[in-house]
């Protein structure tokens, strides 16, 4: 079985992100960016509900969640950034209901499974050509992987993904050989 990779590549993601939007899909939409910008695994996606990423009282979306995490049990504080922010007020406008889920099943009041979430993926990972190993786990791997680039701290991935080890830290960071080679030749101690 092949593993799932992160998407490297800041314009595939950009065009990942936008894929649904542009079709006006707010809820597929919504999925997606959450999932590259939150890092929360899809099942934890699937079983968030309005009130834990909108205030209903102010009419506006949450800074931040709250999330106790499915496969660890552990409690985990996430910020919404901006581009998650707003892809949920977007959504929010058609969507947004007291006690509903945030990722709902078209017109069952249930959460979207697993296997129809990953088939968006893959709809549209298919349809902008990003390669067979691109899947549903691809969004929180991709989240960890520009975060590195971007110059956050492994150990600091290590804890917003609460894995137990380095070792799956490194093997969700999707490191290449041309990741290495980079990191040897950035370095210049000429004067």
């Amino acid at each position: 079985m092949a593993t799932t990779e992160p998407i490297r590549n800041k314009q595939q993601v950009q065009a990942l992100t936008n894929y649904y939007l542009r079709r006006g899909e707010l809820r597929n939409h919504c999925l997606v960016v959450l999932g590259v910008h939150t890092a929360l695994r899809v099942s934890d996606l699937l079983r968030l509900k309005w009130d834990d990423v909108y205030d209903f009282a102010h009419n506006c979306v949450r800074e931040g969640l709250s999330v106790a995490e499915k496969k660890t049990g552990k409690t985990k504080i996430v910020a919404l950034n901006k581009n998650a922010r707003r892809a949920l007020t977007l959504y929010a406008r058609q969507a947004a209901k007291p006690g509903g889920f945030l990722i709902e099943n078209t017109g069952t009041g249930k959460a979207l499974s697993r296997i129809q979430a990953y088939r968006l993926i893959r709809e549209a990972a298919e349809d902008l050509m990003l390669g067979a190993r691109i899947s549903c786990h691809s969004l929180r791997k991709t989240f960890g992987y520009h975060a590195w680039k971007g110059g956050v701290s492994p150990t600091v991935i290590m804890e917003i993904f609460n894995h137990s080890s380095f070792e799956v830290t490194k093997r969700y960071l999707g490191v290449t050989q041309d990741d290495k080679n980079a990191a040897y030749m950035c370095l210049d101690f000429s004067a």
